[in-house]
């Protein structure tokens, strides 16, 4: 028997469906996940905040198998879980849809002024014209990051016919390479971070990437908070040097209620939720789970893995 340590937040999707061979143990707490890690072999120890799972991953000496729901799991020891061997399976692709959907919800929100729609219709006042008259069609996009989010949000704002030039680490099919795409900064309508969080992406875009855009760009990031310097992007949208930035991610989260970014004009705020906007997340985790697991039974590579050397 394979002893797998599991939240139960997940059990009643997939207890009814586990091979004989593993033996289940449920907690509800991070004080019951402690006491059971040590015996886990296979760990799956999602919380809500990275603190307890990076207390329950450490404490799982045995373990073999880590899975999570989550697609960025960089606040985890990974330099403690390389050195034990630990294979690790994230939940890259997840929420690939809601998320690109959201992108573009964001997208189309700004360009077309919708907040101040809403607004003028909490006034209850009639709008006699749009405020905001700017079209997708025709604008060209970059994206950083072409992995299952990227590669969702690149079809769907081609449905919309826009332009979209995504940067890869090796430049073809029209793609930028990552030393080409900081030099053609200026050509672009609107700029999506769609990467990983890693010392390589961290401040991706900063004082010097943000003065090379177009007045009129609008930056996107759906990726983590970190990869914006976000006071150069503070600065950069109080001197209007950018048209916007639509931001579901921040540093820190919760981004505190002084922070100027709440109430900058040209600003949206909002506030992780990209993620979440959907009811399909864990019962996608549940069959990918339960799919890796006959994997694992047969000695076949599980997926998607995360490398802990790239920190995804």
């Amino acid at each position: 028997m394979t002893t797998a340590v599991l939240s139960a937040l997940i059990r009643p999707l997939v207890e009814p469906r586990l091979p004989d061979w593993v033996e289940a143990k449920w907690f509800m707490s991070k004080e019951e996940a402690l006491e059971l890690a040590p015996q886990a072999e296979i760990g799956w120890f999602d919380f809500t905040q990275p603190g307890p799972m990076v207390e329950v991953v450490t404490a799982a000496t045995n373990l073999k198998w880590l899975n999570s729901i989550y697609a960025g799991l960089d606040f985890l020891p990974l330099d403690l879980l390389a050195r034990r061997g630990v294979t690790v399976t994230n939940g890259a692709g997840i929420n690939a849809i809601t998320i690109a959907e959201y992108v573009v919800m964001l997208m189309l929100a700004h360009a077309k002024g919708y907040r101040e729609v809403v607004r003028a219709q909490d006034r209850h006042e009639w709008l006699l014209d749009s405020p905001g008259k700017r079209e997708l069609c025709g604008e060209r996009v970059l994206l950083l990051g072409l992995g299952a989010i990227g590669s969702l949000i690149r079809t769907r704002l081609e449905a919309f016919g826009m332009e979209v030039v995504p940067v890869r680490r090796s430049a073809q099919g029209g793609a930028l390479g990552p030393d080409e795409w900081r030099g053609k900064l200026g050509e672009f309508d609107w700029v999506i971070l769609a990467v990983p969080s890693t010392a390589d992406t961290r401040y991706l875009i900063g004082e010097t990437e943000l003065a090379a855009m177009k007045p009129n760009a609008v930056l996107v990031n759906i990726a983590r908070g970190d990869v914006v310097d976000q006071d150069a992007l503070v600065a950069a949208l109080d001197g209007k040097r950018i048209e916007a930035a639509l931001l579901d991610v921040t540093t820190p989260e919760p981004l505190p209620a002084d922070h100027p970014l709440w109430d900058a004009p040209n600003a949206q705020v909002t506030m992780h939720l990209s993620g979440r906007a959907q009811t399909k997340m864990f019962m996608r985790s549940a069959d990918r789970f339960i799919d890796n697991l006959a994997r694992w039974h047969a000695g076949e590579p599980v997926e998607p893995r995360l490398d802990p050397a790239l920190g995804y």
